[in-house]
């Protein structure tokens, strides 16, 4: 297989090499380099003529051209300038020995070359072609120009030609010479948004407003049905300073075409511009009930009219009555709803909220983040068989996402199941990768189920693995040392670690109730008072246990009335400590 690709690779070499010769011979000649007098030359024999039409040795020339095929330049190389030095008139060895000093970056040696080679065949246009090529590498810009110029005097009807003589006309801020080169472009095509686009960016260039206008006019006028072009007009008229041109063009546009999708958006952007905020806002609302135009479009320009502060405070009722419209005239788009549910959120109106991302999830469940906020509305709200349900769904959708096993054992938690619970939260800790406040909060819920469970030693090990992870964890802090002074065990470590809950979070009842109990059982009871006194009173209604904690206190302080009283109504609350009926039936704190 190998020798017959070579072998076909030898015959397409010979053929390239005398197409090359045939093309020299009879070829349109697309520029003169050397452009000079004829003189007769005496008639050749017929042998004569066929030595000067191949000048050259297709052998060499082949096996030269292998080289560089193969990787070898320097060997292509070193094998084509042999071949330049022996037969110094075939343009064919100049053109591919300029070929391979321009791909080893010898760009002075690739241009002589590559001259050389349109000098011995001034009619082949793709020398021509490649020394411009090798022009402009070389940042000589001017010198391609010129070889473009003399190619579009013989070739005048290919637009490619003309399209890059006007780049490079472009390129050395020749605009005018690209203006013109342009109209010749014109005259054959015709009327087209690509020229006419450039050609007005440039009139803008040179501040020169007409004409740029007048090319604008141009497309217009060749394509009326496209209201497109007049509203890059108008954006034209506003963006130069002139409004009211801006406004005529747009109720053109509005009357002409009224399923326009743009139309009202860009009435609305110019009465925002011109400050004309009533306006803007009506025509915004049309713009939302256009069916035509899509929504991520539309809420792109939206964000564009209004920071998000603005949607969630001051344009409040605005940004919900779009969002309303929007689910209106796309109520098959999950995505409304989504944007609806992130203003209900924003504006606290919880359960609307979570109805609105659940209609989402009935239209698309594969939005992972909508899953999420579901499940962190819920426990929001302490609705936990709904977390549940949904965090069982969450997890058979996305088992390697952690937040749904961690939201779903926490909701096990409070509904009791610490069973369930726990191996929820063993399950999804494993799922954390490179996130140690996550990994935290999973130990710590690990250690109020194992808690729970009454596996006090396991909780501790889940406690000190959270707060190896993050010392600062005021929650874990706080019910480590509840649970040791319930035991009765390490109570200095226990006042140490409620009293840095207490100072991360000094209105937490919680926390304040907890740092006095554990004063209490160190025997503090005076600050052990204080402290959970400040937690009745920061709470609206404080719990039987605070309320049987202060009560216990006082008798310890010797106010045994307000001792019963208090476990009076931490009765009336209930329930209580296992002890808590007996204290009032002995009116005596029993331990």
């Amino acid at each position: 297989m190998r020798i017959y690709s070579l072998i076909i690779l030898f015959v397409l070499s010979i053929g390239f090499t005398a197409l090359a010769g045939e093309k020299a011979e009879s070829g349109t000649r697309f520029m003169d380099v050397n452009p000079g007098h004829q003189k007769k030359e005496k008639k050749k024999s017929k042998k004569e003529e066929s030595v000067t039409s191949n000048p050259g040795n297709p052998s060499m020339l082949i096996d030269a051209k292998k080289e560089a095929i193969m990787g070898n330049l320097q060997g292509a190389g070193e094998m084509f300038r042999r071949y330049v030095g022996r037969y110094p008139d075939d343009p064919v060895g100049c053109f591919e020995l300029a070929r391979i000093e321009s791909m080893q970056k010898h760009s002075d040696e690739a241009i002589r070359l590559g001259r050389e080679a349109t000098r011995l065949d001034p009619g082949n246009v793709w020398y021509a072609l490649f020394l411009a090529e090798l022009y402009q590498t070389a940042a000589r810009p001017a010198d391609a120009i010129e070889i473009y110029r003399k190619i579009v005097e013989k070739e005048p009807g290919n637009l490619d030609y003309l399209y890059q003589l006007a780049a490079l006309y472009l390129q050395v801020e020749k605009f005018s010479d690209a203006i013109k080169t342009y109209d010749q472009v014109e005259e054959k095509a015709g009327v087209s948004e690509e020229i006419s686009i450039q050609k007005e960016k440039i009139y803008l260039h040179q501040n020169d407003l007409k004409n740029a206008e007048n090319e604008l006019r141009k497309l217009i006028v060749a394509f009326p049905a496209e209201s497109r072009y007049k509203s890059i007009l108008a954006e034209f008229f506003i963006s130069n300073n002139m409004p009211a041109k801006a406004l005529e063009i747009y109720k053109i546009i509005a009357e002409t075409d009224p399923d326009n999708a743009y139309i009202h958006m860009s009435m609305a952007d110019y009465y925002r511009k011109t400050g004309d905020k009533g306006k803007a806002y009506e025509e915004l609302k049309l713009g939302f009930a256009n069916p035509n135009l899509d929504v991520d479009t539309k809420v792109n320009i939206l964000l564009s009219f209004y920071n998000v502060n603005q949607i969630f405070n001051d344009l409040k009722d605005q940004a919900f009555t779009l969002s309303k419209i929007l689910i209106t005239t796309h109520p098959k788009d999950p995505k409304v709803y989504s944007i609806y549910g992130d203003l209900l959120t924003q504006d606290k109106r919880y359960a609307e909220a979570r109805e609105s991302f659940l209609k989402v999830l009935s239209l698309d469940s594969s939005r992972y983040v909508v899953w999420e906020q579901v499940l962190r509305l819920d426990l929001q709200q302490e609705e936990y068989a709904h977390l549940v349900t949904y965090g069982n769904k969450a997890i058979e959708l996305f088992p390697e996402q952690p937040i749904p096993f961690l939201f779903s054992g926490l909701a096990n938690l409070q509904l009791k199941k610490s069973e369930e619970a726990l191996r929820l939260l063993n399950s999804g800790a494993k799922l954390v990768v490179d996130d140690n406040d996550l990994l935290s909060q999973f130990y710590m819920y690990q250690g109020d189920a194992n808690h729970a469970l009454k596996n006090e030693q396991e909780a501790f090990r889940d406690y000190e693995k959270s707060l190896s992870l993050k010392e600062d964890n005021a929650y874990v802090l706080n019910n480590y040392a509840y649970y040791l002074s319930i035991r009765g065990t390490e109570l200095d470590k226990a006042e140490k670690m409620a009293k840095k809950a207490v100072e991360m979070e000094p209105q937490n009842a919680s926390f304040q109730d907890t740092y006095g109990w554990v004063l209490y059982k160190i025997g503090k009871y005076k600050e052990a008072g204080d402290w959970i006194l400040k937690a009745i009173e920061n709470k609206e209604a404080p719990s039987a246990e605070v309320l049987e904690h202060y009560g216990d206190v006082l008798y310890k302080l010797g106010d045994e009335p307000q001792a019963l009283d208090y476990w009076n109504r931490a009765k009336v609350k209930g329930p209580g400590s296992d002890l808590l009926n007996k204290k009032i039936a002995d009116k005596k704190l029993h331990q």
